[in-house]
C-alpha cells in the first residue's frame, strides 16, 4: 500500500502535504499522525553524507517553530501537537547527527537493521573470526601473566602490540563505510534500480556490523589496560 501524502489538519479540516508541519490553510501546528521518517522530518534527502552545519540550522529553525512555550496559550490540541513534534524533532536529530546512528536509521529503515546491541556484540562476524580467535588467545595468556604475577610492563606490552591490529582494522572499516556512504548517495542521485540499491544497503549492513564487533574489540582491551 503507499504511503498517503496528504493529513488532514484537526483545527480547520482541510488537507495538507504530509512532509509539511503547518497547515497551509488555517496555519495551525498539525498533529505529527505518521509521519515518513527522520529525514523527510528534516526536509532532507535519504542520503548518509549530509552537512552538519545545515542538518545543525534545520534543527534549530525547527526547533523555535515548535517549541512549546510558542503554544502556551494555544487550544489543547496545538499544545500536544508541538509537543509531539518537539520530542520527535529530538529523536530524528539525535539519529542523523553522527554517521555511524545515521546509518543504523538508515539500514532500519530500508528493512536491514541489525540485531539488538546484545546480540550484534555476541555474534562474531566471519570475517573477523580469524582476528577475534587470536586476540583471545593472547589476552588468556595476558591474563596468565597478571594472575602469575608478572610485571606490569610485560603483559601492558602484549596488550598494546595486540590493539594495534584491530586499531588498524578499524579504521579500515571506518574507510569502508564513507565509500559506501558515497556509493548510497550516488545511487540515490541517479535513481539506481532497487537490486542495485540493495547491493549497496547489504555491503553497508555487513560492514557496519563488523565495525561495531571492532569498537567492542577495542573496547575490551581497554578494559584490560585499565584494570
Amino acid at each position: 500500500m503507499p504511503a498517503p501524502t496528504l493529513q488532514v489538519c484537526r483545527s480547520c479540516g482541510g488537507g495538507a502535504p504530509v512532509d509539511v508541519h503547518f497547515c497551509p490553510q488555517c496555519s495551525k501546528i498539525l498533529a505529527l499522525g505518521r509521519h515518513g521518517d527522520y529525514f523527510d522530518f528534516l526536509g532532507l534527502p535519504r542520503k548518509l553524507r549530509i552537512d552538519p552545519a545545515d542538518l545543525e540550522h534545520r534543527f534549530r529553525t525547527l526547533s523555535r517553530q515548535f517549541h512549546p512555550d510558542y503554544f502556551y496559550n494555544a487550544d489543547p490540541a496545538e499544545r500536544r501537537a508541538s509537543l509531539e513534534r518537539s520530542s520527535y524533532l529530538n529523536d530524528a536529530y539525535r539519529a542523523l547527527k553522527h554517521a555511524s546512528s545515521r546509518i543504523d536509521y538508515l539500514l532500519k529503515l530500508e528493512g536491514l537493521g541489525s540485531a539488538s546491541p546484545e546480540e550484534a556484540s555476541r555474534q562474531v562476524p566471519p570475517g573477523l573470526l580469524e582476528e577475534v580467535f587470536a586476540l583471545n588467545e593472547e589476552l588468556d595468556e595476558i591474563r596468565g601473566l597478571r594472575a602469575s604475577g608478572a610485571p606490569e610492563e610485560s603483559w601492558r606490552t602484549r596488550l598494546e602490540r595486540a590493539r594495534q591490529p584491530i586499531l588498524r582494522k578499524q579504521t579500515a572499516h571506518e574507510s569502508d563505510l564513507d565509500a559506501l556512504s558515497a556509493q548510497w548517495d550516488a545511487a540515490v542521485d541517479r535513481g539506481a534500480a532497487p537490486e542495485q540499491r540493495r547491493e549497496i544497503l547489504t555491503a553497508l549492513r555487513d560492514r557496519f556490523l563488523e565495525r561495531n564487533y571492532i569498537n567492542n574489540l577495542l573496547h575490551t582491551i581497554e578494559s584490560e589496560l585499565n584494570t
